[in-house]
């Protein structure tokens, strides 16, 4: 078991993010803390993504604060994050591991076999020479995966990791989370899937048009919402 992320709890207070004049979160609190996943859900232009991104520090809020661990200011070294379409570079598969380890400042000399861990850890084993662009779209997100985990953080924030994937390829990466979380690692996952949500999360966080409508237990959400749109979501009707 992973020692708790120092970056955690992770601390929104009335944030606000503003891009051309258009609001895309709006007064935003919300404490995430070391433990299950936590699932990001809601329709189309939430905000999901965009709290993520201001999660990792990759987008400033234009008013209120972002604390990780009580500081402000944090370095993310502890910290990853997976796109909902990652980039796969011109490389073999392993050659895209090995790119991230590099990056993430990894001895060269413990490369290797960092690199063979991690294709076992997502069952890319035997794909090493294998281009990584001619990998299935379940393969290329099981690349994308291991290519964060290279970071080896202690925290993970993953954007709608399985859309698109068929029941197989999701279950792969569900079953991934599954073990990074009980390894200690705290997972933050935007998702459009309900089941998904039900099956893995600790927690969910439900946006609505930028602002947070919902958060509690996954349980508790499911079984009782308190809000108006979150029964209507739940129901599968749409939130206008």
């Amino acid at each position: 078991m992973r020692t708790p992320a120092l970056d955690l709890p992770l601390m929104f207070v009335d944030v606000r993010i503003v891009a051309r004049e258009v609001t895309i979160l709006d007064q935003i609190s919300l404490k995430l803390e070391a433990g299950p996943p936590t699932v990001l859900i809601g329709p189309n232009g939430a905000g999901k993504t965009t709290l993520l991104r201001a999660a990792m520090g990759l987008i400033p809020a234009s008013s209120g604060q972002i604390t990780w661990g009580g500081r402000e200011f944090s370095a993310p070294t502890r910290r990853a994050i997976m796109f909902q379409r990652p980039a796969m570079l011109r490389r073999s598969t392993a050659g895209n591991i090995r790119y991230a380890l590099a990056a993430a400042k990894v001895p060269r000399a413990q490369r290797e076999a960092r690199m063979r861990e991690l294709m076992a850890e997502v069952g890319l084993v035997g794909l090493e020479h294998r281009p990584a662009r001619r990998l299935s779209g379940g393969e290329q997100q099981r690349l994308a995966l291991a290519r964060a985990f290279a970071r080896d953080p202690a925290v993970l924030f993953l954007d709608e990791p399985t859309v698109s994937l068929d029941p197989a390829a999701t279950k792969a990466i569900e079953d991934i989370v599954r073990t990074i979380t009980a390894r200690g690692v705290k997972v933050v996952m935007s998702t459009h899937d309900l089941g998904q949500a039900k099956r893995i999360a600790g927690d969910v966080v439900l946006l609505h048009r930028g602002r947070l409508i919902e958060n509690s237990p996954a349980a508790e959400f499911f079984a009782a919402p308190r809000t108006h749109e979150a029964r209507k979501f739940i129901a599968g009707e749409l939130l206008m």
